[in-house]
């Protein structure tokens, strides 16, 4: 069957696109932005990608279905021209379920953060125990190299987004998923461009609780958000990974997190690993205790991730020139950024921390979390937010800091950062975008500096 995928370079879409490619399928593919990591993924496997959404590239390939991403709607011409011609097309999450999930154990990580960290994690500890799994991830793992694949193995992992599923179901993704073990991070207010508010994402957060059968199980935090959401009804065995009803605990912790004791009962074991932070901890239990749930013991476990290599862009290192480490990270929404830079603080000793912002998100740009981005950085010693418009709401909130610099211009930001770092600085870069090339232009002009 070929299969062309509309939206293809976007990180769930990419990694649906392999899974179809490794299923035997033909997979051609069309996208407005193309950035890595996925479009090198998707040029690897040999899938053929169309720039742009004109209708005649649907025409000329003649595709057997067609599979249309989210972020496309009615007035796109390939869209228009799909549904004027009667060609049969679906969701990815639709089509996932149908060919991939319908026969597997789905493992399935949600929550705003920590999914796609989360989910890799989960995948290498149940391929470290020997099992040929297979998941769908929307980041690149760096222990296995590629987002997706199907694997052998009875059991799927995967990352379960609650953004909506396309233009023609405004479901969220997850509800197609139907997983016997859930765990769910976290739950805070995001993408404010099609939820209202948090309770209206609790209630579709309860629409996958409500999709665990009796024999599953949901792990969560011991948190109000997500409490009230099993407040609604839970009819699996539930399991609090935080609180003096949780049956999981973590000692023997190091300041950064670098190092921690996870157990549960008799049955534990030290993580010990190159990630830091409270949140990667929190990760990391999150997915120990979805494994133990499918028979992996702690240890086990443990052992595993103390090979876990992270995720591209989840604080990837990218370079380390003249003593300042430069390091790439996703992080958008204002929790993110302060438990980021939290955890950089803890493990920076000497050095200064230095962020590179862009609020690129569509909640972020509306505006939704303004008062919460003061709070987000303290952990900085100095901040370069990126905003194209000038007299923007960042102006007026950093007005006062001597610490924080807004600009609008991404080789200023590069011009800047480059006469101010010093050896012993770590910089990170944050955006959930390609940010206009500047992770390598900053390397760049790092490297020139040194030569000078």
């Amino acid at each position: 069957m070929h299969i062309h995928i509309l939206g293809i370079c976007g990180t769930f879409m990419g990694s649906l696109a392999l899974l179809a490619r490794e299923a035997g399928h033909v997979v051609t593919g069309a996208d407005q932005n193309v950035y890595p990591p996925m479009s090198d993924q998707l040029e690897a496997a040999g899938i053929e990608l169309h720039q742009g959404y004109d209708a005649a590239h649907i025409a000329a390939l003649s595709p057997d279905s067609v599979i249309i991403g989210n972020a496309l709607s009615r007035g796109n011409p390939s869209v228009e021209y799909v549904l004027d011609e009667g060609l049969h097309y679906q969701s990815g999450p639709e089509w996932l379920s149908e060919h991939v999930l319908r026969d597997k154990w789905v493992l399935a990580v949600a929550g705003t953060h920590g999914k796609t960290t989360t989910a890799s994690m989960l995948a290498w500890i149940l391929s470290y125990a020997g099992l040929d799994v297979g998941y769908l991830i929307g980041g690149v793992p760096s222990n296995f190299g590629q987002s997706a694949r199907l694997g052998s193995a009875p059991y799927f992992v995967i990352e379960a987004d609650e953004y909506d599923t396309a233009f023609f179901d405004k479901r969220s993704k997850f509800v197609h998923y139907h997983p016997q073990t859930l765990a769910i991070n976290n739950l805070e207010f995001d993408h404010a461009d099609i939820f209202d508010d948090l309770a209206a994402i609790q209630r579709q957060m309860h629409h996958l609780i409500r999709t665990v059968p009796a024999k599953g199980q949901v792990m969560i935090p011991n948190i109000p958000a997500l409490n009230a959401v099993i407040d609604m009804g839970c009819w699996s065995t539930l399991e609090y990974l935080s609180g003096s009803q949780s049956p999981w605990e973590v000692s023997l912790e190091t300041v950064d997190q670098s190092s921690f004791y996870v157990a549960k009962g008799d049955d534990g074991g030290q993580v010990q690993w190159t990630l830091c932070g409270t949140h990667n901890r929190d990760n990391a239990l999150a997915a120990i205790a979805a494994a133990h749930h499918v028979g992996v013991s702690v240890s086990k476990a443990a052992a595993a991730l103390c090979e876990f290599t992270s995720v591209k862009r989840r604080m990837e290192r990218l370079a380390c020139i003249d003593g300042i480490t430069v390091y790439d990270d996703f992080a958008h929404h204002p929790s993110a950024i302060k438990t980021t830079l939290a955890a950089m603080r803890a493990r920076c000793k000497n050095g200064r921390v230095i962020a590179i912002i862009e609020p690129r998100s569509n909640t972020m740009r509306m505006g939704c979390h303004s008062h919460d981005l003061p709070a987000a950085i303290v952990d900085a010693d100095l901040v370069w937010w990126y905003d194209s418009e000038v007299g923007s709401v960042l102006d007026t909130l950093f007005v006062a800091n001597d610490k924080v610099v807004v600009r609008n211009s991404i080789p200023l930001i590069i011009q800047q950062v480059v006469a101010q770092a010093q050896a012993g600085d770590e910089i990170v870069i944050m955006s959930n975008g390609g940010f206009g090339g500047i992770h390598t232009s900053l390397i760049n002009s790092l490297g020139m500096r040194a030569e000078s």
